[in-house]
């Protein structure tokens, strides 16, 4: 579900970056009161898991479209809300910057749609009155689906509303709605029931992780995290370096939607003003476009082709372990920042 700039005018992409400018402000500051130094290495693993992890469409039988997992209630169930965000922005910027998924003049909108639904509102209002203390696996399953119902389902509605604010005419605001809110429906199944096996996981391996997030209180200090640590990094790398070879060949429900709405997979891109300036500088930080290695400059550009599966590819690896330890570092930087102007009042 990651937009890109054709979809968007500047003035609503300049707004929803203002937008989410503040909510990552509003995020960091409260953060800075209630961060629990010994969850910034799970920040930083957690972000280079979902990274990976959005590499990977599933299929949606019977559709001929795929979708990808958001991550969102991932991170919030485990982080909180406030450091989920800040993670979930460090993912979309690492993929639009170096990896041109999702445009630049789109990056606040992405962020906005995929951070801003799970981490407060499908997470406190949906997840923990359903889950309870967190320590039941049924009542993880259910509340799990419903929260990553809930929260894809208002992502979807956000971006056809982001195009209609747009004035994207091609887009008919209720033709564009019946397409995208069912194939999302999918994909928020499917979510949901990842989220689960994840949550539960970290349930049996270290439940005073829930509890600590739940509670925001921090975790106490006999608490080893080193296995739960070493756990995502692997799956992280397993999944970036090779389980993302077997990512379905099918467009994700965003482009399914626009194609079954247009006739094409993606509208045409702005030849003027900032949408072209951006995504010149965009052309110019991806240096792995698509997750792929850049074509020679003096090849011929290649016919289109039906991609093969599994994609077994060096520059799709190579961009799941490079993108993985991008977002690492970033996340790690935001933790080790907010520590380091605790008590300031410069966040």
């Amino acid at each position: 579900m990651h937009m890109a700039d054709a979809l968007l005018s500047p003035a609503v992409g300049g707004t929803f970056w203002a937008g989410t400018i503040g909510a990552i402000g509003y995020a960091s500051k409260k953060l800075k009161d209630h961060l629990d130094d010994r969850k910034i290495p799970l920040m930083g693993v957690l972000g280079a898991f979902i990274f990976a992890s959005q590499m990977i469409n599933f299929t949606i039988p019977g559709t001929g479209s795929s979708g990808h997992l958001g991550g969102g209630m991932i991170l919030t169930i485990l982080l909180g809300p406030h450091a989920a965000f800040l993670v979930m922005a460090s993912v979309l910027t690492v993929q639009a910057l170096f990896f041109a998924d999702g445009g630049l003049l789109a990056l606040g909108c992405n962020i906005w749609n995929l951070g801003i639904y799970p981490c407060f509102v499908a997470y406190p209002l949906i997840y923990r009155p359903l889950a309870g203390d967190g320590r039941s696996a049924q009542r993880i399953l259910v509340a799990s689906l419903a929260s990553g119902i809930v929260g894809l389902q208002m992502g979807a509605f956000s971006v056809v509303l982001e195009t209609l604010l747009s004035g994207k005419t091609a887009l008919p605001f209720g033709t564009f709605l019946l397409m995208m809110q069912p194939i999302h429906l999918a994909i928020g199944i499917v979510e949901g029931f990842v989220t689960a096996g994840v949550i539960n996981y970290v349930r049996a391996a270290r439940p005073e992780i829930l509890d600590s997030s739940a509670s925001s209180e921090p975790l106490a200090a006999g608490i080893p995290l080193r296995n739960v640590l070493i756990g995502f990094i692997a799956l992280a790398v397993v999944t970036g370096g090779a389980l993302s070879w077997f990512a379905s060949v099918h467009p994700d429900g965003l482009e399914w939607s626009i194609k079954r709405v247009t006739g094409k997979g993606e509208l045409p891109d702005q030849e003027h003003g900032l949408p072209a300036t951006l995504k010149s500088l965009q052309e110019k930080t991806a240096f792995l476009p698509e997750y792929g290695f850049k074509p020679p400059a003096n090849e011929p550009k290649a016919k289109e082709e039906t991609p093969s599966w599994p994609a077994v590819d060096a520059g799709t690896s190579l961009s799941g372990l490079i993108g993985g330890v991008l977002v690492l570092a970033m996340a790690l930087g935001i933790g080790w920042a907010i520590r380091a102007f605790r008590g300031k009042k410069i966040i």
